[in-house]
């Protein structure tokens, strides 16, 4: 007996997604297997947050003033999170470049798998990555005296509001990789820090000239601090603040992350299906 057609049209979506989701894990797979067998993109992922940690905790830490007082470091930590999963952006787009123009997307393509599983795929592998060196990062943190006092529920919601913007921005990656050279993604490096660097993550804003205030204020990667350092407890999180982002930072982060995945994903997948042809 015939399925009716609105029936068979909904099953047969029902198993394109579910054919799509692991083709998608089977890409990420893959992903994982090159940073089994290459630990050092794992460790370098680290390097530059530690560095942070001791030039900025223990080398300036006591030449900046934490706003309404507190511990530097704790004021620190959460703004290292956020450059972390902002900067998760580099290793999307280098990755997804390299692919490209080493011939392993043409392989991709020539399988029985879907359009949308390599894209897919490469986020899914960031996201598990971020989320590795988020933990990583955490321990580190709490070596040096930062703490989540607000409880494990607000602790939960901050490490999901940045594993979050870590989903989101790997997507700007992989639509800058399908469209660059691995040299050009290597010179896009540079672009990517001065957006966690131009934020509240290492200094207070208020110190800031008007126009770069206003900048740093609307920059996606403060409200993502601002959310952290609230839902965490940490110094700088009950500051008065003007800017809207950094009044509602919560909701701040979810309409960023919600806008760059409407636009990117749509962006990524048309691209992808454009390589090759």
């Amino acid at each position: 007996m015939a399925l009716p057609q609105a029936e068979g049209e909904a099953v047969q979506h029902h198993f394109q997604a579910g054919w799509g989701a692991r083709d998608a894990w089977s890409v990420a797979g893959r992903e994982f297997s090159q940073i089994r067998h290459h630990p050092g993109e794992l460790v370098g992922a680290l390097v530059v947050p530690a560095v942070m940690v001791v030039l900025f905790g223990y080398d300036f830490g006591s030449a900046i003033a934490v706003p309404e007082g507190g511990d530097y470091r704790e004021y620190l930590i959460p703004g290292l999170f956020a450059m972390n999963a902002v900067t998760g952006v580099i290793a999307s787009a280098l990755m997804i470049s390299k692919d490209v123009a080493e011939g392993v997307m043409d392989r991709f393509r020539s399988l029985p798998m879907a359009r949308s599983a390599i894209p897919s795929g490469r986020t899914v592998a960031d996201l598990v990555v971020g989320a590795v060196t988020t933990a990583m990062m955490a321990g580190m943190g709490l070596l040096v005296g930062w703490r989540a006092h607000h409880g494990l529920a607000a602790t939960l919601a901050a490490f999901g509001l940045i594993l979050l913007v870590r989903f989101a921005v790997s997507w700007i990656g992989v639509t800058v990789g399908l469209s660059i050279s691995p040299e050009t993604a290597d010179a896009f490096i540079p672009l990517i820090f001065p957006v966690s660097a131009l934020s509240n993550s290492f200094v207070p804003t208020d110190g800031m000239p008007a126009w770069l205030r206003l900048v740093a204020d609307w920059n996606p990667a403060s409200a993502l601090v601002a959310a952290c350092r609230d839902l965490f407890g940490n110094p700088g999180a009950s500051v008065p603040q003007d800017a809207w982002p950094l009044q509602h930072p919560i909701a701040a982060v979810l309409l960023w992350s919600v806008a760059i995945l409407a636009v990117f994903v749509p962006l990524a997948t048309r691209q992808h299906q454009r390589i090759g042809r």
